[in-house]
Formats: C-alpha cells, sequence, structure tokens
C-alpha cells in the first residue's frame, strides 16, 4: 500500500507533463474517424480545450498553440491565423486594461469605494449592498480580480472595527486546517499582500479591547456576518463584470466571434450591450443581496454597539482621509474615463443616430473611440499646467510627469489576456475555414424540434454547471461555435442563444476554483467550501433564471431577437454551398 500510495503521489505531482503528452494520443482517433481537414481542426479544439480545463499549459500558452498547429496540419495559413490576434475587439479590450491601469494608478477606485462605503452607513445589511454596488461597478472597468483585491482589505478593516479582533480569530482552528488543504490541493494564492500588511496595521495602531462576552447565538451571527462581506466581493465582482463589453473577456469573444461567424452582423456593440446587460446586473445584484444579508447566512435580531459602529464609521474616514485632497491627476483620470464611457456608449446605441453616423459608415468601431482616449493618458500632464513656469527662470525645469507612463502600463497590464482572446478568435477562424462549422451544424439535426425557450434554459444551465470547473475564456471559446451552428439549426436568431451563453460563463458562484475573485475570498481563512456551495447554488440559479428572463423580454427589443436576420440566412446558405464542395474534397482525399 505505501508502495501504491507513493507512485500515486508521484503521478500526481507529474500530472501535467503526464496530460501534455497522452492528450493528443487519446485525441488521435478523431483525425481519422471524420474527414481530414474537418477532423484535424476538431482535433486541435479538443487538444486546447483539454488543455485549457487542466492547465497542462498556462492558458494563454495554449492560446497560441493555433499560430503552430494549424499552418502544420493544413487547416490555414499562417497569414490567416496570426491576424487573428490583434483584432479590433483586442484592442477594445486593451484601450479598457490600460484606462484601468490609469485609474489604478492614481488610486481613483480606492476614492470611490470609500466615498460609497461612507454613504450606505455601518449596518451589516446595508454595508453589505454598498460593498457589491462598489464592487460590482469597479469590474464594469476593471478587472474582477483586481476590484475583489481591493474591496476584500476594506472589508475585513470595517469588519474588526465591528466585532473585534477576536471574531476575526473565532474558529480558525478548524477552518484553518480545512482551507490550507483545499487552497494546497486547489493551487490557490493566498490572500493579497495589501490585505494583510491592512491588518497587521491595525493590529498594531488599535489595541484589542476588552470586549464583553458574547452568546453562542451572537458569535455565530457575527461568523455569518463575515462571511456574507466576503463571499458578497467575488460574486459582485463576476456579476458586475458581464454589465459592459470590456467588464470581461467573454463579452469580447462573443464579439469577435460574431465577426467572424457572421460579418455583417453589427447588432453587437458597446451601447447595444450596456443597455441589455446593465439592468440584468442590477437586478441580481438586488436579488443577490437579499440572499446574502437576509436569507443565505440567517440573520438574527442583534443590535451591533454605538461604540463599534463609530469604530467602522471611523475606519472609513480614516482610509477616505489617508487619500489626502483629490489631486489633479485624479480628477483628468476621472474626466477622461467619463468620456471613453460616454463616447462608447453614443457611438452607435441603435435606437437614436450615434455621433459615428457623421463620419464614412462602417470605418469607427468601439476599439477607434477607445484607443484614441487612452492614448490622451500617455501624454496629459499630470500636475496642473501653469503659465507661470513659462516666465519663471528660476522654476526647476523638469520634465511633467504624464497621466500614466508606457512602463507602467507593462506592469499593470495582463497582455496573456489578449492572447486569450487572440487563441478564441482563431479557434472560430479555423472552425469557419476547415468547414467543422457546417459539419457541426449537419450533427445537430435531432436538436431542430426542441424548443428555443428550453434551448436557452438548458444551455444557460450546462454552461453556468460547465465554468464552475473551467476558466470561463475557455469555456466560451468551446462552446459559442456549437451555438451559433444550434441556433441557425433552430431558425432562431443566433443571439438568442450565444448572449446567454456568453453571460451564464461568468456566473460561476460555487467553488474557490471557478474563478480567481472566489480564489481570492476563499484564501482569507473565514470562509469553507461548504460555504460557497451553499450560497452559490442559489445565486447560480437566480442567475439562470435571470438571464432566461432577461432574453425573452427586453433583449428582443434591443437586438430584434424575435427575427431570423438576413445575415443569419446568409451564413446558412454559405454553408448550404460549402457541404458539397466539402464532400467532393473528402472524396477526392479518400
Amino acid at each position: 500500500m505505501a508502495a501504491l500510495a507513493t507512485v500515486a503521489k508521484k503521478v500526481w505531482s507529474a500530472r501535467r507533463l503526464l496530460v501534455l503528452l497522452f492528450t493528443p494520443l487519446a485525441l488521435l482517433p478523431v483525425v481519422f474517424a471524420l474527414p481530414s481537414k474537418e477532423g484535424r481542426c476538431l482535433f486541435v479544439i479538443l487538444l486546447m480545450a483539454v488543455y485549457w480545463c487542466t492547465e497542462a499549459l498556462p492558458l494563454s500558452v495554449t492560446a497560441l498553440l493555433p499560430i503552430i498547429l494549424f499552418p502544420f496540419l493544413g487547416i490555414l495559413p499562417s497569414s490567416k491565423v496570426c491576424p487573428q490576434y490583434f483584432l479590433d475587439t483586442n484592442f477594445l479590450f486593451l484601450s479598457g486594461l490600460i484606462m484601468a491601469s490609469a485609474i489604478e494608478e492614481w488610486n481613483l477606485h480606492r476614492r470611490i469605494a470609500l466615498k460609497v462605503l461612507m454613504l450606505v452607513g455601518v449596518q451589516p445589511a446595508w454595508l453589505i449592498l454598498g460593498m457589491m454596488v462598489t464592487t460590482s461597478f469597479l469590474s464594469m472597468w476593471l478587472s474582477n480580480t483586481a476590484s475583489t483585491a481591493m474591496m476584500l482589505p476594506i472589508a475585513s478593516a470595517i469588519l474588526k472595527s465591528l466585532f473585534g479582533q477576536k471574531e476575526a480569530r473565532k474558529d480558525l482552528s478548524s477552518e484553518s486546517e480545512e482551507n490550507a488543504a483545499a487552497t494546497q490541493t486547489n493551487g490557490l494564492h493566498t490572500v493579497p499582500t495589501e490585505m494583510q500588511f491592512l491588518a497587521s496595521t491595525e493590529d498594531k495602531d488599535c489595541p484589542e479591547e476588552v470586549e464583553a462576552p458574547c452568546s453562542k447565538k451572537e458569535e455565530e451571527y457575527h461568523r455569518n456576518i463575515w462571511k456574507g462581506f466576503l463571499i458578497s466581493i467575488p460574486y459582485s465582482a463576476s456579476i458586475g463584470g458581464t454589465a459592459t463589453l470590456t467588464g470581461t473577456p467573454p463579452n469580447l469573444i462573443l464579439l469577435g466571434q460574431l465577426k467572424s461567424f457572421f460579418p455583417q452582423c453589427d447588432v453587437v456593440n458597446f451601447g447595444s450591450w450596456f443597455i441589455f446587460a446593465f439592468p440584468l446586473m442590477l437586478l441580481f445584484l438586488l436579488l443577490g443581496w437579499l440572499w446574502i444579508s437576509f436569507l443565505g447566512w440567517k440573520k438574527k435580531k442583534s443590535e451591533i454597539r454605538a461604540d463599534a459602529e463609530e469604530r467602522a464609521r471611523a475606519v472609513i474616514r480614516e482610509e477616505f482621509q489617508n487619500l489626502g485632497p483629490i489631486k489633479f491627476a485624479e480628477q483628468a483620470v476621472f474626466i477622461l474615463f467619463c468620456m471613453f464611457a460616454i463616447l462608447l456608449f453614443s457611438r452607435d446605441p441603435k435606437f437614436i443616430p450615434g455621433w459615428a453616423s457623421f463620419f464614412t459608415p462602417g470605418f469607427l468601431s468601439d476599439a477607434v473611440t477607445g484607443v484614441a482616449i487612452v492614448t490622451i493618458l500617455f501624454f496629459f500632464p499630470s500636475q496642473r499646467p501653469s503659465l507661470k513656469w513659462w516666465f519663471d527662470f528660476k522654476a526647476p525645469n523638469t520634465e511633467t510627469k504624464p497621466l500614466l507612463t508606457w512602463k507602467k502600463a507593462q506592469d499593470t497590464v495582463p497582455w496573456n489576456i489578449i492572447l486569450l482572446l487572440g487563441g478564441g478568435f482563431a479557434m472560430a477562424k479555423g472552425c469557419e475555414e476547415s468547414g467543422l462549422s457546417a459539419l457541426i451544424s449537419k450533427q445537430l439535426h435531432p436538436l431542430e424540434n426542441m424548443s428555443p425557450m428550453l434551448a436557452v434554459l438548458f444551455i444557460t444551465a450546462v454552461i453556468a454547471f460547465f465554468t464552475e470547473f473551467a476558466s470561463n475564456t475557455a469555456t466560451i471559446i468551446i462552446f459559442l461555435p456549437v451555438l451559433s451552428e444550434l441556433a441557425i439549426r433552430l431558425r432562431v436568431h443566433p443571439l438568442y442563444l450565444m448572449i446567454p451563453g456568453t453571460i451564464g460563463c461568468s456566473y460561476a458562484f460555487m467553488l474557490p476554483v471557478s474563478t480567481p475573485p472566489n480564489s481570492i475570498a476563499f484564501a482569507s481563512g473565514h470562509l469553507l467550501v461548504k460555504d460557497m456551495v451553499r450560497a452559490g447554488f442559489l445565486m447560480n440559479l437566480m442567475g439562470v433564471l435571470l438571464l432566461n428572463l432577461a432574453i425573452n423580454t427586453w433583449a428582443q427589443t434591443i437586438f430584434q431577437l424575435g427575427t431570423f436576420p438576413d445575415w443569419a440566412r446568409n451564413h446558412t446558405a454559405s454553408v448550404a454551398t460549402l457541404q458539397p464542395t466539402l464532400a467532393n474534397n473528402t472524396f477526392r482525399t479518400l
């Protein structure tokens, strides 16, 4: 038994290498089971899907495999594969990441968060609402991970002021072992440095007060409030990211794959997406807040002493005052951020003519708008310009620092996400050019009799479950080509299936490994896996039902989902003409 255990440990230690080596061998029959070009393309897609789900290679490295495999296997020439990594959709996302870097550089996000918390008060339910609203708003523009990592230290400091240090350490003897084991097993990271620093400085500056003894019910209530606070932040980050096209990578992958599969489709842009997704986000946040605050943690009637409330207010006030008076750079970044959002929203909102109508039709995209605004960040001064400087010969002749330096952008922008997006677009292009999309369409024939509403419900449930165990970006890259072909088979608007699939893959609430925000909250040491499963199951259920409500109500008007559009008919016609050609090519090969 000891030898068997040792072998098992060695296999587990080398699991990534084993997956890397044996997956291509296991998938090799796919190449021979299908027509040549389609089989080779499906082989590459399945290989990438396994690598993404198991992380045998880093996600961004797996995304580069089409550059190697598509040309070698005769699927696509490199001249068609490589441009997929720098489509205008990638530049729209890049502009959002650069704007987020400028916001973080000048602590504008922290000022906004603390100001909101000062307004909502310190009662636990209202604080949770304030945390959720602030995190979701930040997550619309920043990455979900950055929003969570910034808000958790603030929540931790407020909770310690409300309940003292005792509650922070309560039950850690039993919970820490389980969390440590889960953290080690799942490969999660520890709490962000900012949180550790904030907690340690608070411990030094604020000596622990002598607390009055609490009953067991009171202690349980306090622990549940801790859990409610910590779990609400990653949940609201995931929800908030769905509200804008740049909020999370799956939204942009939808936009890119739409342009690949349906080049004539111009229905989805920043404005139309925001009009659809923002009300859905607000509705989900409201129901999520009610669940976490009042239902999920079995809140008891309990009075928090006035001195504890005052300490919590003091913590928020002190953190806000530590930021100092608002700087010129913060004002400039805020104005540019507002211009960024307004210009993207108003370029072509569909329900009224946008400002892009004053220019040559088809020449301007959201990427042009985003890059134009963020370019200003690299030369606009971070200090207020003064005419006196030009006439004061004694003034120091130092170069003014811009709002954002390129070195800072290089260090803070997650460039790996750009490659991940490109990998998804390259996969979509390979499916289209190889005829795999047509083959998938043919295999989906038995589903033609399924009700579209039932199909949407089934799809969102399956994707929400699948994304609990896999990256949301990898999930949507795998599912979108299938959803587009299924929509053609069902003769429904492709967006009727593709939009719920895209948003559904962001609804991963049940497991620590589902998303990086969940991992960060879990690594704080106050949450158990069963806590996340208990709260996340109902969140997943609510998300699926709300998504189906949205796609069958107001989305019908925004995206004209009640019709089968001409650009989808054109795609159907091209697939129909492609199938005989593929059959002839296959016959010649045989």
